[in-house]
């Protein structure tokens, strides 16, 4: 659903928390609640699914659980258990949905994490995801609405993979487990938490289904600060453009574009493929780290030698709150 949509249902919902238990629930949009334990560990719960974005089963699994795993590393936090979410057609050989699962099951091994069981329905079309409990040090907690003035905000993975989506359902792509996208949506964000430690991290996040802009924007609103983005500096797949460019944009791209435009502004002139990849809805997107300005060169090293292709694309400024795109 998107933001506005579900934010009109669930005005109409009390939800049950404990204010001094819950350290991050429904206020600022986070990635996962997180809940408090003990003085050194709080918990981090969150939950993922979708249909299948490539045609291989395996490739599937893994992909989704990568996404809904990445949510616990964007709070700075450790997988540990995991729990299938399964919707599966009974018109479908069941030997489709052993090797979704062993694909999600073996991404969460990757992760460090148990996968303990879940629950499956018989739906018309395959959905698959995971529900993710993670844990953290409250001292190392990160959200979307820590940003400080000044600070960088690098992101880890390249934009387009709902374009590259539409590209391989529409069979541009051939091969589509050594497409760099279909590689990249692979690819856990853990990596990126071995650094956080060495330098004044302040927030962070994963782009996912409302795209870069959304995803800035929900940090933008949530510190009070505007960001600017360097548009120069956003990584985009190879190809991602052309297939914009040829129609292949999702739909999710035009109804984040809907949502978000009207708290966008800009200066110079519009690269109008690269502003409608900014809307696009990303599967297993990188995170975007809010790093204090004086560390983002010697982190960026850090991650170059992690193979994450980081790049910095925006700076949080004082002024109101929302994003602001630079062209030149």
């Amino acid at each position: 659903m998107g933001p506005r949509a579900l934010a009109q249902v669930l005005r109409h919902v009390d939800f049950p928390a404990d204010p001094e238990k819950l350290l991050i629930g429904l206020d600022k949009a986070d990635d996962a609640a997180v809940y408090s334990l003990t003085d050194d560990i709080a918990l981090i719960q969150t939950l993922d699914f979708f249909t299948p974005v490539v045609d291989d089963p395996y490739l599937f699994g893994q992909i989704a659980a990568a996404n809904a795993l990445s949510d616990v590393y964007a709070m700075g936090g450790q997988p540990i258990l995991a729990m299938n979410i399964v919707g599966f057609p009974s018109c479908l050989e069941g030997e489709i949905l052993s090797r979704i699962l062993q694909g999600g099951a073996d991404k969460v091994k990757e992760a460090g994490a148990n996968l303990c069981g879940g629950h499956t329905v018989v739906d018309e079309e395959p959905k698959y995801g995971l529900s993710v409990t993670g844990i953290v040090h409250p001292d190392d907690l990160l959200s979307n609405s820590g940003i400080k003035e000044g600070d960088l905000i690098l992101l880890t993975k390249p934009l387009g993979t709902g374009v590259m989506i539409s590209a391989l359902k529409g069979g541009f792509i051939e091969d589509a487990e050594n497409n760099p996208a279909v590689k990249s949506m692979l690819t856990l964000n853990n990596r990126a938490l071995n650094y956080f430690d060495h330098y004044q991290i302040n927030a962070c996040t994963d782009v996912t289904g409302f795209g870069l802009i959304g995803h800035l924007l929900e940090m933008s609103e949530n510190s009070s600060l505007e960001i600017q983005i360097d548009a120069e500096e956003i990584p985009v797949f190879a190809d991602a453009r052309e297939f914009s460019e040829f129609g292949l944009l999702p739909a999710g791209a035009y109804k984040n574009r809907d949502n978000y435009q009207e708290f966008v502004a800009e200066s110079g002139e519009r690269d109008q493929t690269l502003y409608d990849l900014m809307y696009d809805p990303q599967t297993s997107g990188g995170l975007l780290i809010s790093v204090a300005e004086e560390d983002a060169a010697d982190l960026l090293i850090d991650l170059y030698t992690e193979d994450i292709e980081a790049a910095v694309i925006a700076k949080a400024k004082k002024g109101e709150k929302g994003i602001k795109i630079n062209w030149n």
